[in-house]
C-alpha cells in the first residue's frame, strides 16, 4: 500500500512543471497535488491565505484514501501551505495520518523581517523579500511555443533550469489560446495577490503548536532564504535541514537531486530524532 505524497507548487509555477521531480518520487509514493493553487473561485486569495489552506485540506481529504501515511511536501508557497494545512488538521482524525512536512525553500519570516513585510504592504518595501514588481511586469502572451522557449532561454534564471523542466514550463506554464498563441497559465494578478497576502507571524507563531515533524531543503544561493533569514526555520526543523546547490528555484534547476533530498528527509522523519541542534547550519 503506497503512502501518499501531496505536493504543492510554488507561486506562479503550476504543478506539471515539476514533472521530473515528482516522477522521481512516484516509485515510493502515490504523488498528487493541486495544479494551480489560487485559481479556484471557491477558495479565493485573501490575507493570510485561509481559503488556500482550505483548498489544500480539501485536496488532502479527497486524495487520502487508505494511505497509511500522508507526507505534505511543498515548494515556497506550497511549503507554507503544507505547514498551515498540517496545523489545520492537528485535531482532525485525518491529521493522525499526516506523518510529516517537507518545505522546499519556504523560510519562516519572523521578528523584524515580519514587521518589514507588514510595513512593506503599505510602502512597497516588501518587494525586497518577494518579486512582486517583476510579477506584475511579467510578459504573458507569445505567438507560439517556440517564442515561449526562446523568451525564457534568454533569461539567465531560466537558462539554469534542467532542460526537461524548462520544456515542461513551456508546455504547462503556458496554455494555448483560441488563435493558437500562448498565454501564462498562472494568472500574474493571482500570483501578485498571493505574494501580497503572505502570512508572516501567523506562520512563525503556529510552528511550536505543530504535532508532526517538519524538514527543510534550502537552496545554497537562494536570495529569498538570505533575505528572510533562517533562525525561525532552524528552530522549527532542528537537524532536519539539508542543502541543494542552486537558487530559490533549485527544484527546477536540480530536480533529481531535490527528489533525493526529499526522500532522505522523509526517511529521517520516520525515526525519533535528537533535540534541536545547529549542526546542520554549521555543516553548511
Amino acid at each position: 500500500m503506497h503512502e501518499l505524497l501531496l505536493f504543492s507548487h510554488a507561486n506562479g509555477f503550476p504543478a506539471p512543471v515539476y514533472r521530473v521531480l515528482l516522477d522521481a518520487l512516484a516509485g515510493q509514493h502515490r504523488v498528487v497535488g493541486p495544479e494551480r493553487i489560487g485559481h479556484d473561485p471557491r477558495y479565493p486569495v485573501s490575507a493570510d491565505w485561509p481559503h488556500l489552506v482550505d483548498e489544500l485540506v480539501a485536496r488532502i481529504r479527497a486524495a487520502a484514501g487508505d494511505a497509511p501515511r500522508i507526507w505534505l511536501v511543498g515548494h515556497s508557497l506550497g511549503g507554507y501551505l503544507s505547514l498551515l494545512a498540517a496545523h489545520a488538521l492537528r485535531d482532525d482524525a485525518l491529521g493522525a495520518r499526516v506523518a510529516g512536512v517537507v518545505m522546499l525553500d519556504s523560510p519562516l519570516i519572523a521578528g523584524w523581517r515580519a514587521q518589514l513585510v507588514s510595513l512593506g504592504r503599505r510602502t512597497g518595501l516588501d518587494n525586497l523579500l518577494m518579486p512582486m514588481r517583476a510579477t506584475l511586469q511579467r510578459r504573458k502572451h507569445w505567438p507560439d511555443t517556440q517564442a515561449v522557449r526562446e523568451h525564457f532561454l534568454a533569461k539567465p534564471a531560466f537558462a539554469r533550469w534542467d532542460r526537461r523542466v524548462l520544456e515542461d514550463y513551456v508546455e504547462h506554464g503556458t496554455r494555448a489560446r483560441d488563435d493558437g498563441s500562448r498565454e501564462l497559465a498562472f494568472e500574474r494578478e493571482t500570483e501578485f495577490h498571493i505574494y501580497r497576502s503572505l502570512p508572516t507571524t501567523a506562520l512563525s507563531d503556529l510552528a511550536p503548536q505543530l504535532r508532526v515533524p517538519v524538514s527543510f531543503v534550502a537552496g545554497r544561493r537562494s536570495r529569498e532564504l538570505r533575505h528572510a533569514g533562517h533562525a525561525a526555520t532552524q528552530r522549527l526543523v532542528g537537524t532536519r535541514w539539508t542543502w541543494v546547490d542552486g537558487s530559490h528555484l533549485f527544484p527546477m534547476e536540480r530536480p533529481l537531486q531535490t527528489a533525493q533530498a526529499i526522500a532522505e528527509l522523509i526517511e529521517r522523519m520516520r525515526a525519533p530524532l535528537p533535540a534541536v541542534a545547529d549542526a546542520a547550519m554549521q555543516a553548511a
